[in-house]
C-alpha cells in the first residue's frame, strides 16, 4: 500500500475505472466436489458501483479478449420466455414431449430440477437472449444422450453423445460440452432452446453456455489504458481460471493466465494510482508485484464478492487475512518444484522436515511475502517480547508481546511467535510457528497479545523412546509479524526429559511396517 493509496476516500473520487476480466466474471470458489451454484453473484463491478452510488463515475473496460470458452447462460442478458424474468426456463419433458415440470432458474447450468418427476425422458432449458455484442457465437451444450440446439429457430446442434464416464463430479457436475456456433446481431434478442435425453444413469445435470466472438487483444487493452489514464483510481482485477487452476488437476505453472500481467503493467504505467486485486486460490508469480501501488489478495471470496471488496477499498473494513502459503516473486525462485513420482510410482518428500516457509528458510532466498504475511491501514511498532526463564518438559507456558498502533487509525493486528534452536542434537526446521494471537486498537495505543504456546512446541519425536521428549537447553523465541519479518527476540532455558503419557500420538504402520506417529 504505497502511499497509503488504500483506503480510497469516497469524498476525493470523481472517475474510477474497473479493469480485468474478474471485475465481471470473479471466482467466488474453487470448483469439484465441494462446488455450489449461488442464485446470485455480486461481481467486484458491481460491488464498487452500489458502494459509491452515483457519487462517482465507474468505467469497466475488460482489458483482455473475452474467453472462448463458453459460460453458462446469465440473467445478465438472458431471460425465462414464460415469465420474462432474468435467466432460463427448465422444463422436464416425457417421451412423447410433453412437459411434466416447469422452473425459473438464474443460470444455464443445471445440476438437477427441484423436484423429482416420474417419467421424465428429456430435459430442456429455453431463453430469450439479447446478445450486447454482434458476431460469430459460440454455443454449448454440456450432457449426454441425443442432444440439440436451436438459435433463433434454427437448429445448430444435434446429435447422440453416448455416455463415457462414470466419474460422479462430471455426471452429476459438470458434463462435457458439445459446441456449435450461430451469428447474432446486438441487440436483437433470439430464443434459445437446449434439450438432451435423460439417458440411465446420465444424471440430469445440462449446461447451457455461450462466449461472444473473440475481439482484439490490442484494442481492448488500448480501452482499457484509456480509462484508466481518465480516472482518478483504476482498480484491476486479475486471477486465476478454472483451467488454470482447479482440484482435478495439478498446475504446471505459477502464472497468471496469458494476458494479465501485460495488462497489469499497462494500467500502472497509465495510472499511478493503481489498486490490483489477485482473485486466486493459491500462490502466484508476480512480476509486478513491487511495482504496483496497492496489492489485494481476494482468494475465493463467495458470492458477496464485489460487496467485500468495495468495503475494503473505501475503509468501511480493513484487510484482515494473512497467507497461510509462502510466495515467490517467480516460479525458478521456489525451493521445492518437483512433485512428481518417481519410476517406482513414490512421491519422495527430500525436503524432510523443511516443508513451507521452512524450505524456503533452509535455502537462504527471500521470496516476495513470506508466510504469515498481512499488512492493514494502520502501521504497527513491535516494543516488546517476555517469556518465562525457564520452562518445564511437557508444560505450557505463555508468551506476552507489547505492539503499539503508530497508525491513525483503529486496527488489527496478528503477532506471531516462531521458535528457533542453534545447535540442536536433532534434525529441525530454521523456525516454525509456535503460536500467535490477534490484538486490536486505537491510534497510538500499545496492547499485549498473550500466546500460550503448546507443551509439545519445544519437543521431538524420539523413535528410540517411541514418544515425545524435550531437548534440554536454550531455545530462541522470535517475535513479530510474519516468518520473515520478527523484530523481537527472547531465549527460554528448556529442561531436558521424556514428555507426559498423555502427550502421545497414536501409531500408524506405514507400507514397510514400520511404526510412526500420526501428525495431524
Amino acid at each position: 500500500n504505497e502511499g497509503q493509496l488504500l483506503p480510497l476516500d469516497p469524498a476525493e473520487l470523481r472517475s474510477v475505472a474497473v479493469i480485468g476480466p474478474h471485475a465481471t466474471s470473479v471466482r467466488i470458489q474453487g470448483g469439484g466436489s465441494a462446488e455450489v451454484f449461488p442464485d446470485a453473484v455480486v461481481s467486484p463491478l458491481d460491488g464498487i458501483r452500489e458502494a459509491l452510488d452515483g457519487s462517482a463515475t465507474v468505467t469497466y473496460r475488460p482489458g483482455l479478449p473475452p474467453s472462448p470458452r463458453p459460460r453458462p447462460l446469465s440473467r445478465d442478458w438472458a431471460r425465462d420466455p414464460r415469465s420474462g424474468e432474468p435467466g432460463v426456463l427448465v422444463r422436464l419433458l416425457d417421451a412423447d414431449g410433453a412437459e411434466l415440470h416447469a422452473e425459473h432458474r438464474l443460470s444455464g447450468r443445471i445440476v438437477e430440477p427441484s423436484v423429482v418427476v416420474a417419467g421424465a425422458a428429456s430435459v430442456e432449458i429455453r431463453a430469450l437472449v439479447r446478445p450486447p455484442v454482434g458476431g460469430e457465437w459460440t454455443w454449448a451444450v454440456g450432457g449426454w444422450g441425443a442432444i440439440s440446439l436451436t438459435v433463433g429457430g434454427r437448429e445448430v446442434l444435434s446429435g447422440y453423445f453416448p455416455l463415457d464416464s462414470d466419474d460422479p463430479t462430471r455426471v452429476h457436475v459438470a458434463p462435457p460440452e458439445h459446441r456449435a456456433s450461430a451469428r447474432l446481431d446486438a441487440g436483437a434478442e433470439v430464443e434459445v432452446v437446449a434439450r438432451r435425453s435423460l439417458a440411465p444413469r446420465s444424471g440430469v445435470a445440462t449446461v447451457l453456455a455461450a462466449a461472444p466472438p473473440a475481439g482484439d487483444a490490442a484494442t481492448a487493452l488500448a480501452k482499457a489504458v484509456a480509462a484508466a489514464r481518465s480516472a482518478d483510481v483504476a482498480v484491476v482485477v486479475v486471477g486465476t481460471t478454472e483451467q488454470s487452476e482447479s482440484e482435478g488437476h495439478d498446475r504446471d505453472s505459477l502464472d497468471l493466465p496469458p494476458g494479465q500481467d501485460a495488462l497489469v503493467r499497462a494500467v500502472v504505467r497509465a495510472n499511478p494510482r493503481t489498486v490490483v486485486m489477485v482473485n486466486a486460490g493459491g500462490p502466484l508469480a508476480l512480476p509486478w508485484h513491487n511495482r504496483v501501488p496497492a496489492l489485494l489478495l481476494a482468494w475465493f471470496p463467495g458470492q458477496e464478492a464485489g460487496g467485500g471488496l468495495a468495503d475494503v477499498l473505501l475503509g468501511r473494513c480493513e484487510p484482515g487475512g494473512r497467507l497461510p502459503t509462502t510466495w515467490g516473486a517467480s516460479q525458478d525462485d521456489v525451493p521445492v518444484l518437483d512433485t512428481v513420482p518417481g519410476p517406482d510410482g513414490r512421491l519422495h518428500y527430500e525436503e524432510g522436515l523443511h516443508i513451507g516457509y521452512g524450505a524456503w528458510l533452509r535455502s537462504g532466498s527471500a521470496p516476495a511475502y513470506w508466510f504469515g504475511h498481512g499488512l492493514g491501514y494502520t502501521g504497527w511498532e513491535y516494543e516488546e517480547l517476555t517469556a518465562p526463564a525457564t520452562v518445564r518438559a511437557g508444560e505450557p507456558f505463555d508468551v506476552r508481546v507489547r505492539v503499539r498502533n503508530s497508525g491513525r487509525r483503529r486496527g488489527r493486528e496478528v503477532v506471531q511467535i516462531y521458535l528457533a534452536r542453534d545447535g540442536s542434537a536433532v534434525e529441525r526446521p530454521v523456525r516454525r510457528l509456535i503460536g500467535y494471537a490477534a490484538v486490536e486498537a486505537e491510534p497510538g495505543e500499545s496492547v499485549v497479545a498473550a500466546v500460550r504456546v503448546s507443551a509439545r512446541a519445544l519437543a521431538h519425536w524420539s523413535a528410540q523412546r517411541h514418544g515425545w521428549e524435550t531437548e534440554a537447553g536454550e531455545f530462541t523465541l522470535l517475535g513479530g509479524r510474519s516468518a520473515g519479518e520478527l523484530p523481537l527476540t527472547a531465549t527460554v532455558m528448556a529442561a531436558g526429559g521424556p514428555l507426559p503419557s498423555g502427550n502421545s500420538v497414536p501409531e500408524v504402520t506405514d507400507h514397510d511396517g514400520e511404526r510412526s506417529p500420526l501428525m495431524l
